[in-house]
């Protein structure tokens, strides 16, 4: 095998003989405009509560915290690692029970490719749609952080594409892993795998805090989002964060891979 040919064996033909999966977008932009919108902006109320309840009186009980050289107050360290879980959130409820219906029940993707849209059209355009929506959130997050004087830095502009990398990455693993359920019962894995990263990716704790168990919190993938988001908040770099960035892009690669793939053989005998 070339290195020519490299590309073409890390990613499926199904992806690269995508065209259109804007008509994918196209379709939910149609749906939404007719009240769907009041479904999707719901899911931000959820990290925007943990935030003010924080902000206005838990945090004051905590006081300040020491986060590697930082003293920063308990709202300030959370604020970050809530707009990183925003994206999540959105990402995750938009691929998982939403395109199970989809696939199952209302039978959209059978009539999409019925069309000259493909499994690689299917698969891009629910994962961009998903991406959409966590992304959606997480601009609401910073937008918050704003108005309640949170942000740290100018650089915490860059959270937003980071947001959206989040967002891309849990949007392909949920809608591959959505491809395998086989009824509503097994959506009762999907909270008791995101519950667990978003109490313990660095989000309410320091990593120091866990001690000789830190490197069990590294396995989480919302954690290397997390320290991204953190990081652009308050305007530092460091060498980790490359490594950070390749686990969420190894996701989203990952996922779309197995998504359209799955799309493909669950749909097109």
């Amino acid at each position: 095998m070339s290195l020519a040919d490299l590309p073409l064996r890390i990613i499926p033909r199904q992806v690269l003989q995508a065209r259109r999966p804007h008509r994918l977008l196209e379709r939910h932009w149609i749906i939404n405009r007719s009240g769907g919108w009041m479904i999707v902006v719901s899911g931000f109320f959820e990290p925007l509560f943990y935030l003010l309840s924080i902000r206005v009186g838990f945090g004051s009980l905590v006081g300040d915290i020491t986060d590697g050289d930082r003293v920063i107050s308990y709202a300030e360290f959370v604020a970050p690692a809530l707009m990183a879980a925003s994206a999540m959130n959105g990402a995750v409820f938009e691929s998982t029970m939403n395109i199970f219906f989809q696939l199952k029940y209302d039978k959209v993707y059978d009539a999409a490719l019925a069309t000259p849209l493909t499994s690689g059209d299917v698969a891009i355009g629910e994962i961009l749609y998903a991406t959409f929506r966590g992304s959606l959130y997480s601009v609401a997050f910073l937008v918050t952080l704003v108005a309640l004087g949170m942000a740290q830095s100018p650089w915490v502009v860059l959270a937003v594409p980071v947001c959206v990398l989040i967002a891309l990455a849990f949007s392909a693993v949920g809608m591959a892993t959505t491809t395998y359920m086989r009824s509503w019962a097994d959506f009762e894995y999907v909270p008791s795998i995101t519950l667990p990263m978003f109490l313990f990716s660095a989000t309410f704790y320091p990593l120091s805090s866990y001690g000789d168990w830190g490197w069990v919190v590294q396995l989480s993938p919302l954690y290397h989002g997390v320290a991204l988001v953190r990081g652009a908040s308050f305007g530092e770099w460091s060498w980790a964060y490359p490594a950070h960035l390749a686990v969420l892009v190894a996701m989203l690669i990952t996922g779309v891979a197995i998504a359209s793939r799955r799309i493909e053989r669950l749909l097109l005998p």
